[in-house]
């Protein structure tokens, strides 16, 4: 598959066979594509957790379901979630940062989040990027520093249901060029 047709067949898949387990090589691979993602003056500002343990996922997913607006209640079906931590950046990123009043750490996490859903779709899979969750109950169940945030949950597993056809503004609503 060529990238354009990776990226045309890759959505946010909310329905997941939760008794197939995602195996280990692919896990690997997807990893390995986030960590080799770019990032402002090579900050990699970023920590993967791998959740696939039955107890822990558990508890992660619980914290992405907003029962009251009726949310991300397929997060509980996933085989695995993949956690994305913003850590600490270089000098160089954060100057940057400063000077030109982005967060490039947030930016390179979504960077390394768009690899890890393409390498999920080049293993068969389907993902979720998820930005709706405790953040708080989070960190609990994964023991992770109160000085640190979570940024995306990014559940990934083998989809139960067909592609969807993609609805997308047109060409020229969105791109131009040499001027606005």
């Amino acid at each position: 598959m060529d990238f354009l047709d990776l990226v045309r067949h890759r959505q946010s898949d909310r329905s997941y066979d939760s008794f197939r387990p995602v195996e280990k090589e692919k896990i690997e691979r997807i990893i390995e594509a986030g960590r080799l993602a770019p990032s402002a003056c090579n900050g990699q500002p970023w920590r993967f957790i791998v959740v696939n343990d039955p107890v822990v996922k558990e508890e992660v997913a619980k914290a992405c379901v907003a029962k009251a607006l009726f949310m991300n209640h397929f997060t509980m079906q996933a085989p695995l979630h993949i956690v994305i931590v913003e850590e600490k950046t270089n000098v160089s990123s954060n100057f940057g940062g400063w000077v030109k009043q982005k967060e490039f750490p947030q930016v390179d996490i979504g960077i390394a989040a768009a690899h890890i859903a393409l390498a999920a779709q080049a293993e068969g899979l389907g993902s979720c990027i998820v930005g709706w969750f405790n953040e708080e109950k989070i960190k609990k169940a994964l023991n992770i520093p109160a000085n640190r945030r979570v940024l995306l949950d990014i559940t990934i597993g083998y989809p139960t249901k067909p592609t969807r056809e993609k609805k997308r503004k047109s060409m020229d609503e969105v791109c131009s060029y040499n001027k606005y």
